[in-house]
């Protein structure tokens, strides 16, 4: 019988023995059955596939924030602070696409998320400028053209940002917006910081929304992952002093702050599935795959693999425990591995010589 490293692992787990660059810490799993003795139990998650480390793709960039996969395999990133757009393919070539126009690099902010059309002619981008944050789409075919501004205005400040650009399972653009660092702005509904956002493919309100405007979720700190388990959008998102958070996404939501951090809100308030310390997490990229969670850890410096089913969660196990320094950002590859980046030349990093990295991790 041939083991894969799925089988291997749920194995390990059973037989409670240790996992070579794995840890765990005062992760708390709470049951969507804890908030509501009525419901039913999730069915038990599947166990984790455990990342192994295959190979560095690119090194040398500059805290690069986010990656969008082409159909050839490639990836566009962007690059924080310069406003850069690169193109990075599987043998490690790296090549300028472009420089994002009025990008400002400040504090937390630049550019931030990048997404692609489903059919790739267009790149959208979530970058700060001297005044606001805002969401853009530019023409792409190999090269970027002009930026055309469809959501502008969103608050600004040193931090706070959130920035995370995704296409849904069902075609509409989905953004996390933070909160500019005053958590009064997550309970306004006429602001769109401290949100979740869902727009069609011109920025407009999506046909469905729940309130009639671009909201989708509120009540947010510092959301800087999405990622669907099917149908089921999960988020990670950054807390303050006490926990970071995993939740699962539900229209017209409210997640709770600067109210409630971590959980204790219901039925008022949607609790988070998963809290880690603040110290093991800060989480900003996640990615879904076979029933897995996977959410990049930046003062946690590693890789959280959490097993999912349903609205509910397994034991979370940690993975590259400061090996790699702060991870930023983890995709989904089209060959069906993922690709990790590094976030040390960040002003809260040690790089390394070779930092910052594009990693290639098998799951």
């Amino acid at each position: 019988m041939t083991l894969t490293r799925r089988t291997m692992l749920s194995g390990m787990l059973a037989t409670g023995l240790g996992l070579a660059g794995c840890a765990t810490a005062d992760v708390v799993v709470h049951s969507p059955a804890d908030a509501d003795p009525d419901a039913g139990a999730s069915p038990a998650p599947p166990a984790p596939a455990f990342p192994t480390l295959d190979r560095t793709i690119a090194s040398g960039l500059a805290v690069p924030w986010s990656l969008a996969f082409l159909a050839d395999g490639a990836a566009l990133v962007s690059e924080r602070g310069t406003g850069r757009v690169l193109r990075v393919d599987d043998a490690g070539a790296v090549d300028e696409v472009g420089v994002v126009p009025g990008v400002v690099g400040r504090g937390e902010g630049g550019l931030l998320g990048l997404a692609l059309s489903p059919d790739e002619s267009a790149l959208y981008a979530y970058l700060s400028t001297e005044s606001d944050n805002r969401i853009v789409r530019m023409p792409f075919d190999g090269g970027l053209g002009t930026p055309e501004v469809l959501v502008d205005g969103i608050a600004l400040a040193s931090n706070h940002q959130g920035g995370r650009l995704r296409f849904g399972p069902d075609g509409m653009l989905y953004a996390t917006v933070g909160d500019a660092a005053d958590g009064s702005r997550s309970q306004d509904p006429d602001d769109l910081a401290g949100k979740i956002l869902r727009l069609d493919a011109d920025g407009r309100a999506a046909e469905g929304n729940p309130f009639g405007t671009r909201v989708w979720s509120l009540g947010h700190r510092n959301p800087q992952g999405i990622a669907w388990d099917g149908d089921r959008m999960w988020s990670a998102e950054l807390g303050q002093n006490q926990v970071d958070e995993l939740n699962r996404i539900d229209p017209g939501a409210n997640y709770g702050w600067p109210t409630i951090e971590g959980t204790g809100g219901a039925p008022t308030y949607a609790d988070p599935v998963v809290t880690w310390p603040t110290s093991e997490c800060s989480p900003s990229g996640l990615e879904i795959d076979r029933g897995v969670a996977y959410v990049c850890a930046l003062r946690g410096q590693g890789l959280w693999v959490v097993p999912i089913a349903g609205d509910g969660a397994g034991t979370p196990l940690k993975a590259f425990d400061r090996e790699l320094g702060r991870l930023r950002c983890v995709a989904l590859a089209p060959d069906g591995a993922l690709w990790i980046t590094t976030s040390n030349r960040d002003a809260n990093g040690t790089p390394s010589a070779e930092d910052d990295r594009i990693v290639r991790v098998l799951i």
